[in-house]
């Protein structure tokens, strides 16, 4: 089986994700924010689509900014119904909406997105029947927690968002050029012990 690391390289399009950014941390709300909305706006299409449209996202979701974002009303959501640089789809857009809000509530409980997201890195392993005291989130608990806390957020969306975004491992294998890249940036899935 292909992975992402045969196909992507020297793409026009894969090639410069791929060495890039999948799998590098990402700093700031609005860098989260954006991967979170296209993660999810690639539902039921291809990554290729995605990357073609994304210029055209940026500028229809004002650069990814929740602050503007949460804003939105029904005059933008049938703007962005109307744009066809962008994936039209009713519940995508009103979901990317409604997540910027949330981005929101982060902030004033987390401090941003990604400190909502360290702060969710790591559970009580104990609790859960496991050993140890502390374990980093698996998968189907990311998924639980992005389900209750945001919308249009399924398994899928959420393992990519974060194996794009570093929380998880396994975006490059080892033996790609990139992941000493990566490695060097020290993502989320390379920390150890309990969280400060």
């Amino acid at each position: 089986m292909s992975s992402y690391c045969d196909i992507a390289p020297g793409h026009e399009w894969h090639g410069p994700y791929h060495d890039t950014e999948y799998g590098f941390p990402i700093e700031g709300d609005a860098g989260l924010f954006e991967r979170l909305i296209l993660e999810i706006n690639q539902a039921g299409l291809s990554w290729l689509t995605i990357l073609k449209k994304r210029e055209a996202f940026r500028a229809a979701y004002r650069e990814f900014d929740p602050e503007r974002v949460a804003r939105f009303g029904p005059r933008d959501v049938k703007r962005l119904l109307g744009d066809a640089g962008i994936i039209r789809n009713r519940l995508k857009v009103e979901a990317a909406i409604a997540n910027a809000r949330t981005v929101l509530a982060l902030r004033k409980t987390h401090g941003s997105f990604a400190g909502w997201l360290d702060a969710h890195h790591f559970v009580d392993a104990t609790a859960q029947g496991r050993k140890g005291a502390m374990e980093q989130r698996t998968k189907a608990e990311w998924v639980a927690l992005f389900k209750k806390t945001f919308r249009f957020t399924g398994g899928e969306i959420v393992g990519e968002f974060l194996l794009s975004a570093g929380y998880l491992p396994g975006a490059h294998r080892t033996s790609c050029p990139v992941s000493p890249r990566i490695i060097e940036r020290k993502p989320a899935w390379m920390r150890a012990g309990i969280p400060s």
